[in-house]
């Protein structure tokens, strides 16, 4: 199934379909979806420190007998307990039961303290120990982005950014920027505009694609995020859904295709944009009635309360 490798600035190659551990928790549960999405035929697994799952990452690699040379593995420094990133990278490594890592990311820029240049020259020390074969980001934008490689030795070979049609214009300028400097973006929450926002502008050419292709709108999404040339992360507990997911590779979508779905995004990005500042506005006017009414409430309470010792040091 026709999920290319991708070659990294690094030279090394990135598998273009992986399988996130972000919502699997951990324990036995979160081996057996493991095991699953690797059987199935996902040898790419992105983790990170923050999912706790890395040791489960291990455990399912190793009942497999699977080698880093069979399979990729992406995990992240995400400042877990206040931990820096020379011991997070090992700590890492002995969950993962591994030497080395195939990709390390910076969770986000947030994590970047005292700041990105300083930060991103630990990270530089990772790949030059050998604990990493390349480096990379999430959640950067262009800015930060530019700050990194104004101080950079060795430059990040991924971006993983939340990418999906209902966001495509807003995170147009990082994906120029990237493309500009050999950066390959990584995209998770692909299939946001079919479990999280429904009804919306995309639906319409979601369907029309998928039933004149015979897929499925979640085959029609992720075909959609490589025909960007992004690496795309998704999961599922339902093996149908993944064997559904691999299947999406051998999907070839149209100019015409990848503009509709384009269009129809940047519609529903405004859509969406409107209703979740009426939303945040709506909040808004709530918490000031409730503040008004708590500071109308009080102050009667003391002018109660004033007339009342009024009356009784009459009475005295």
């Amino acid at each position: 199934m026709p999920w290319d490798l991708i070659r990294l600035n690094s030279g090394h190659l990135i598998p273009s379909l992986a399988y996130g551990t972000g919502s699997l928790g951990s324990g036995q549960g979160a081996i057996d979806q493991l095991t699953q999405a690797l059987d199935t035929g996902f040898y790419h697994i992105d983790t990170a420190q923050l999912y706790r799952n890395e040791a489960e990452v291990g455990i399912a690699l190793g009942e497999l007998g699977l080698e880093l040379s069979e399979v990729f593995v992406t995990t992240k420094y995400s400042g877990l307990n206040e931990l820096d990133i020379p011991t997070s990278i090992r700590n890492s490594l002995n969950y993962l039961n591994t030497s080395y890592v195939n990709l390390y990311l910076i969770h986000n820029p947030k994590l970047a303290v005292p700041d990105i240049p300083t930060v991103w020259a630990q990270m530089e020390k990772v790949q030059e120990e050998g604990l990493a074969r390349s480096i990379g980001v999430s959640n950067f934008n262009e800015k930060q982005l530019e700050i990194l490689l104004s101080s950079a030795k060795i430059k990040p070979v991924i971006n993983q950014i939340y990418l999906q049609p209902y966001n495509y214009q807003q995170q147009s300028p990082t994906l120029e920027y990237a493309a500009k400097h050999d950066i390959v973006i990584e995209a998770y929450g692909a299939l946001t505009p079919v479990t999280r926002e429904p009804g919306g502008p995309v639906d319409a050419p979601l369907n029309e694609i998928a039933t004149r292709l015979g897929a499925t709108v979640d085959q029609v999404l992720l075909a959609w995020i490589k025909a960007k040339g992004a690496v795309a992360v998704t999961t599922s507990s339902k093996k149908s859904r993944l064997q559904s997911y691999l299947s999406a590779g051998d999907l070839e979508l149209s100019a015409e295709d990848i503009k509709a779905i384009d269009i129809a995004g940047a519609i529903g990005e405004k859509q969406i944009t409107v209703r979740h500042g009426l939303r945040k506005l709506g909040v808004g006017v709530l918490i000031g009635i409730v503040i008004l009414v708590a500071c109308s409430y009080f102050r009667g309470r003391n002018k109660r309360r004033n007339v009342t010792e009024s009356i009784l040091e009459r009475n005295d």
